[in-house]
């Protein structure tokens, strides 16, 4: 298993990619921070990955795909990541939340991106991880549970 959670942002224009890379690098401290234009190469290198948990920072549009097809090809692989998932969009329109409501997608940040927006978003889903490491370490009986699983 892992020991770092990756962020993984994929967006098909190379600027706006890089640029939301940029932020995060500058306050993401809890795993590699990769970045993605082509669809296939994020979809090949997450299914190479041997981990089941990272967050990912996704457009809407992919090109010719949307960031549902993306995460439905690697769904199998990182079972929450619908709840680790923040899309990012330049118009939510109601059939984009729509779509992100019944995915299970809670984190929807409209560019251009507030740099204070993506950091809530991206601490809050961090934080469920932090919180359940913490409390593996702090109570015995509770890992011994979930070593059990």
């Amino acid at each position: 298993m892992s020991r770092k959670l990756d962020l993984i942002v994929v967006d098909d224009d190379s600027a706006v990619c890089e640029a939301i890379s940029e932020i995060i690098k500058s306050f993401y401290c809890w795993g590699d921070v990769l970045s993605f234009t082509d669809i296939g190469k994020a979809i090949a290198y997450c299914r190479g990955m041997q981990a089941g948990i990272a967050l990912f920072v996704v457009d809407v549009y992919l090109g010719e795909e949307s960031c549902f097809n993306f995460l439905d090809a690697i769904a199998d692989k990182f079972p929450m990541i619908f709840q680790d998932t923040i899309v990012v969009t330049g118009n939510a329109s109601n059939d984009v939340v729509n779509m992100c409501v019944a995915s299970n997608i809670n984190y929807l940040i409209e560019k251009p991106i507030r740099v204070y927006s993506l950091q809530l978003a991206v601490r809050a889903i961090i934080s469920k991880y932090i919180l359940f490491a913490k409390r593996l370490l702090e109570d015995p009986d509770f890992a011994e549970s979930v070593a059990q699983v």
